[in-house]
């Protein structure tokens, strides 16, 4: 499952369900568990019924009616400087929770 098609199917992958979903999103929308469920049960489907290597299926699921979020997601420049601070704010957060936990297990 992902969200790169270009970069997957370059790497040659045997199976592939690609989600035209922005990156890190492969699996469906964050708080969405039908959607998510919906991924993982073709993602299964595409592994049973693949006919062969470097098989291809796209997700039906739509991240927006249009492709407008692709210009939108993420793009610092249509963003507020506010919301860019929060972005980092919460963005630093999730690296301290992961560097404390890779200190408490002992990994480096």
């Amino acid at each position: 499952m992902g969200a790169a098609k270009d970069i997957v199917e370059h790497a040659g992958v045997p199976r592939f369900l690609f989600s035209d979903f922005p990156l890190g999103n492969s699996c469906g929308k964050p708080h969405e568990p039908d959607t998510q469920r919906f991924t993982l049960d073709l993602a299964l489907k595409v592994l049973e019924s693949a006919v062969g290597p470097r098989t291809t299926v796209q997700s039906p699921l739509r991240w927006a009616e249009d492709g407008d979020w692709k210009l939108d997601f993420n793009n610092l420049a249509r963003m507020s400087p506010e919301e860019i601070a929060k972005r980092r704010a919460e963005f630093d957060t999730v690296k301290q929770v992961a560097r404390s936990q890779r200190e408490k297990s002992g990994v480096a």
